[in-house]
């Protein structure tokens, strides 16, 4: 199966796999219409372009962004896979470590359906992030986990920052774009263009309507850009817990290629300049780390899970230190030792991150055409009921544009946000620019502050509940 090898698992266990494998899709079909439904709103409620053009447009564009996002790296997708404790629980039983992976699916897919049912704009990246920490806590806690291993909190808390600071940057931004093109607009048709609500009977001016498709694009774009790696996260994390072997490091793996990295990382940590500076407790680490790393890949058997977690486990490790080293401006300040070692590392963290092909043209496909189904209920919320009117053209482009730019510049950085949050904020952020906070449905923002509240401890509860029953059949 898609040149997988599954000769080690028993047809159960076999017929779990697939199922999970499917669930993921799943997640990533809902994902489509209930988060890319945001960017086609604007562009329907505009008159812009039919719901069909839309939607057909919008899902293309997803999947050109989750392809494209394939030549950057698997930034976003190895964050969402770093949350839960990969290597304890590939150390585990498949059918223990099937359990946590498919409580983390289900409760992620039956939370956004339960929000995309009621009409509510609910992140789905916050619906993932809950699911794994739930899943994740639980695990941390269970008597065979004897080393303790749980949730990456410092990742966690990172991603947490980027959700919480994302709504808030684009309601900000929001606001003072729509001052910006109150003040740069200065001809009065054009003014009274933009600004004025549309006549639901008209279609808008040629360069408003070139403005709006723009910017829909751009949210497509990002999108599968940002919300396809949290897909592709979660494909990684069910393929190394069904087929540790092959996927516990990239087949690519070649140990003289690694030891030459390690050489090199090894050689500029200790020159002299760096030597010569002060060495924090990460910098003797990471040459110890290399030491370690060098033995363990002389050791390490093809055939054998143990060897290459091992491996796996310690290029984390090393990776994690150089990246602290990195951020520290007085510890390496050789330029040229810098991005050795920046380069250098960035191929050891590719050793780690494989996603077959297969994988990647799912993922686009199942985004892709989840954003042409089910998109209606989302699009009324967040085009008619936020404000208590319409939004108008400047308000729509206003807000996309905001969302575009917030989720390009995440995705650059590897960071996981809400597409969902960042555009319904934005939205919100246009109208209160446009006539106060009195413009807005206290009833509609009170239901997607109240989703955004909930959705956390519902997965996560939901997530660690299910992998508690799964567990009961294991």
């Amino acid at each position: 199966m898609f040149g997988l090898d599954l000769n080690h698992l028993s047809s159960g266990l076999t017929i779990l796999f697939v199922i999970s494998i499917l669930v993921v899709f799943a997640f990533e079909f809902v994902n489509g219409f209930h988060d890319t439904a945001n960017a086609v709103a604007t562009v329907i409620y505009t008159k812009t372009l039919k719901p069909t053009t839309a939607v057909v447009w919008s899902g293309f564009m997803n999947l050109c962004g989750v392809l494209v996002s394939s030549v950057y790296g698997y930034d976003v997708a190895m964050k969402i896979a770093a949350l839960v404790p990969v290597e304890a629980l590939m150390g585990q039983t498949v059918a223990q470590a099937a359990c946590m992976m498919l409580a983390i699916l289900l409760s992620a897919v039956i939370w956004n359906l339960a929000t995309w049912y009621f009409g509510i704009p609910c992140s789905s990246s916050h619906t993932l992030i809950g699911a794994l920490l739930g899943a994740g806590m639980v695990f941390s806690m269970l008597p065979e986990n004897t080393q303790h291993v749980g949730i990456n909190w410092a990742e966690a808390g990172k991603i947490g920052t980027a959700l919480l600071f994302s709504p808030a940057f684009g309601f900000t931004m929001a606001i003072s774009l729509m001052f910006i093109l109150r003040m740069a607009i200065s001809d009065k048709e054009k003014r009274q263009q933009l600004f004025k609500e549309p006549d639901v009977d008209a279609e808008p001016p040629m360069w408003i309507r070139a403005i709006l498709i723009t910017t829909c694009t751009l949210v497509s774009f990002f999108h599968g850009q940002n919300d396809g790696q949290k897909g592709l996260g979660l494909l990684l994390v069910t393929l190394m817990t069904f087929a540790p072997l092959q996927f516990a490091l990239s087949p690519d793996f070649n140990a003289d290629k690694i030891n030459k990295s390690l050489s090199e990382i090894q050689t500029q940590l200790q020159s002299k300049e760096v030597a010569a500076g002060l060495a924090p407790k990460e910098l003797t680490k990471s040459v110890e780390t290399i030491e370690l790393l060098k033995q363990d890949i002389v050791v390490m058997q093809p055939t054998d899970v143990k060897s290459k977690l091992n491996v796996r486990k310690r290029i984390g490790i090393l990776t994690k230190n150089l990246k602290t080293l990195l951020e520290e401006p007085n510890v390496i300040t050789d330029k040229k030792a810098r991005e050795i070692i920046k380069h250098e590392s960035k191929a050891l963290g590719k050793t780690t991150q494989h996603v077959p092909f297969w994988g990647l043209l799912c993922i686009s496909l199942a985004l892709g055409f989840g954003t042409m189904i089910g998109w209606k209920r989302i699009v009324v919320t967040i085009g008619e009921k936020i404000g208590k009117r319409h939004m108008t053209y400047a308000e729509g482009a206003t807000a996309e544009l905001i969302a575009a730019t917030t989720i390009g510049l995440a995705s650059q950085f590897g960071l996981p946000v809400s597409t969902t949050h960042v555009l319904s904020s934005g939205v919100a952020g246009s109208m209160v620019a446009s006539k106060g906070v009195k413009n807005l449905q206290r009833g509609t923002v009170s239901n997607i502050a109240l989703a955004w509240v909930l959705t956390l401890p519902v997965t996560i509860l939901l997530s660690g509940g299910l992998f508690l029953f799964f567990r009961l059949f294991a």
